[in-house]
């Protein structure tokens, strides 16, 4: 493959290979399921020979810089936000996902953790405010960690509790 010579975006100079397809190999790692090897093997069918611990450099170089872009054009979050966290396996280990939804159904953010307590809804309520700011309300749970989390973050009761439990109708009969 031959070295282009035209001007190049100063993010990728110094590199051998082209600027488009350093992005699409990136891209196409964060959008699809794809190992390194799967996109080395769909690059080379392309008639571009990279090795698989080439695009794993690329990766680790470029996707930082791609997210300072993305976050450019992302959608604007609602600044009413509802919380939960939830129990899943990820690659066999059970972890803990923290994640905010806004009112039209948008993910405002989700944090991946070990634990379930104070520590980690801090670290997600950390995430999410100095992305996205302070919202005008947080609905949650009834997990006291979340509320003491945000508590001792300096908001003093300024979120919603939602109870599990439902409030009866007051149009039924009392039996």
């Amino acid at each position: 493959m031959a070295r282009r010579h035209s001007s190049r975006h100063p993010l990728f100079r110094q590199r051998w290979f082209a600027d488009d397809i350093i992005i699409t190999c990136v891209r196409w790692y964060l959008r699809f399921k794809l190992s390194y090897r799967d996109l080395a093997e769909l690059a080379w069918e392309l008639g571009v020979f990279v090795a698989p611990s080439t695009i794993l450099r690329w990766v680790i170089r470029y996707v930082p810089e791609f997210e300072k872009y993305w976050q450019a054009h992302e959608r604007v979050v609602g600044d009413s936000w509802r919380m939960d966290e939830t129990y899943l396996k990820v690659r066999g280990q059970w972890v803990y996902l923290y994640r905010a939804v806004d009112k039209e159904g948008n993910t405002v953010e989700s944090y991946l953790s070990r634990t379930r307590d104070v520590t980690a809804a801090k670290a997600f309520f950390r995430k999410a405010f100095r992305r996205h700011g302070d919202p005008r309300v947080i609905t949650l749970d009834g997990f006291e960690p979340t509320h003491a989390a945000l508590r001792r973050m300096g908001m003093n009761n300024e979120f919603n509790y939602r109870s599990r439990r439902r409030r009866p109708d007051p149009h039924l009969p009392v039996p």
